[in-house]
Parts: C-alpha cells; structure tokens; sequence
C-alpha cells in the first residue's frame, strides 16, 4: 500500500513516546494523514500531532472513549468529513490494572468488564465504524496490539490478558468477514519496556527486566515502542497478503 496521502486513525495515541504515538509518526513519516486520539491527555495528543505535521502531513486531535460506540463512530466520521477517506485503523487504546494473578479475590466482575468494554469491544467498536470507508479504499488495513500473553498468559493481570486472548481470536472472525477488501491482523509485543511497561510495574520490577532484557532475553535486547510501531507499519504497508493472523514479536522469550 502507497500511504502518501492515505488517512489513518491511531487509537490511543496522545502519551508521545508509547506505542500509539510511534504509530502515528511512522505513518505520517510515510506520507499518510493520521487521527490522534486521547481520553485525557490532551496535551500529549497536541505534542504527537505536531510531531507527526513536522513529516508534512495534516493531523486530527481527536477526544474520544473507544469503550463508547458513539465515540467511535464520531471519530471515524470525523476522519472521513477532513480527508474524504479511511485506509488504515491502528486499535492501540488498552486499560489494565496490576492485579497479581495469584490474588484471584482481587479480580471481580467490574473490573473484568471494564477492562473487556475498553481493550476488546472498543476494539471492536472502532473496527465496525471504519469498515465500509476501508472497504472503499480497496486496500483498507487494520493492526490490532495485542500481547505475547495470548501464548503465555501472563501479564497485568489475568484479564488483561484474557482481553488480549480475545482481540487475537476476534481478529480471525472479522478478518474472513472483511476479506478480500480489508487486511486485519494483530501484532504481539512482549518484553516491551517503556512508560506503559513502567506505569504498571514497580521500579524494582521494571529494572529487573531490563536486566533480563539484557541477560537472558534471546536477542538480549528488550522491544521498545518505536520497533512495534516499525512492525505495524509493515503489516499495513508491506503484509498485503497476510491477514487473520496474530504475530509474535517477543525477541525469542518463546524459544527458551
């Protein structure tokens, strides 16, 4: 896919350094007119978009809850009322809250719920807003993020990485319902370092996994924002024959 001109919404997108930021500036680097969206971050959002009208691209900052259908649906049509067209989704928006897996009296229902109504049926949300202006582009692509927890079921929290389970199998679902206009695949970080990873460990078990990063890790190095954000832009640009699928990026963890 040529992206010069395209338009993309990155959900999720406003915390400049993380994973949904980098997206935006790696499709806006390639020519493509990008949304950022925030919940709250608004000053966040503003420093991504000037980064990304730095490459020469237009922006949209755009305020929306992907746990709101309404939301969604608003964001896409804001996309398509700038730029007369939708080629690229980027689901990036995800919630957690550390809960030790072991403490299962610590997990209840509401917060299983609102973990799902954010990572899982927002993903959803936004995919079914934008599909019939991607299906228009004729090449439209969506990338999920999702989590090496998918395989190893460890993560924040036990549904946490349920909701990741979750975007993995619903992205065979909608991927042979969006064939052959629309790409869907989901890529999966794991030993990603970063402020996400920070804001959910504590500092000691931040700095121990940079030192396995370092040790142990196969590559022995750790995945940061900027190399997921290379592989989302890939399965857009580049993957044109790949779609349904959930792609393991966890520097070789799985192999040890």
């Amino acid at each position: 896919m040529d992206l010069k001109e395209c338009a993309a919404i990155v959900t999720g997108s406003s915390s400049v350094t993380g994973i949904g930021a980098e997206c935006a500036k790696a499709l806006a680097g390639r020519g493509c007119n990008v949304v950022i969206n925030y919940v709250s971050n608004e000053e966040g959002a503003r420093k991504t978009a000037a980064e990304c009208e730095a490459k020469g691209v237009e922006t949209l900052v755009f305020q929306g809850n992907v746990a709101e259908d309404s939301d969604c649906r608003a964001m896409v049509a804001a996309a398509v009322d700038k730029w007369g067209r939708l080629d690229a989704l980027v689901n990036n928006a995800a919630t957690t809250k550390p809960i030790k897996h072991r403490n299962l009296d610590e997990l209840d229902g509401d917060e299983f719920l609102r973990i799902y109504k954010v990572n899982v049926v927002g993903t959803f949300q936004m995919i079914r807003a934008a599909v019939p202006h991607l299906k228009a582009s004729g090449d439209g692509a969506v990338v999920n993020i999702g989590s090496t927890a998918v395989w190893r079921a460890s993560g924040s929290s036990i549904a946490y990485c349920a909701s990741k389970g979750a975007i993995s199998n619903m992205t065979i679902s909608l991927a042979r319902v969006l064939a052959p206009e629309v790409r869907l695949n989901t890529i999966c970080p794991g030993g990603l370092l970063g402020n996400w990873t920070r804001s959910i460990l504590t500092e000691e078990e931040y700095q121990d996994r940079v030192r396995k990063a370092e040790d142990e890790y196969l590559l022995k190095k750790a995945i940061w924002p900027p190399d997921v954000a290379a592989t989302v832009l890939w399965l857009i640009e580049g993957a044109t024959c790949m779609t349904g699928e959930s792609v393991r990026m966890d520097v070789g963890q799985h192999l040890q």
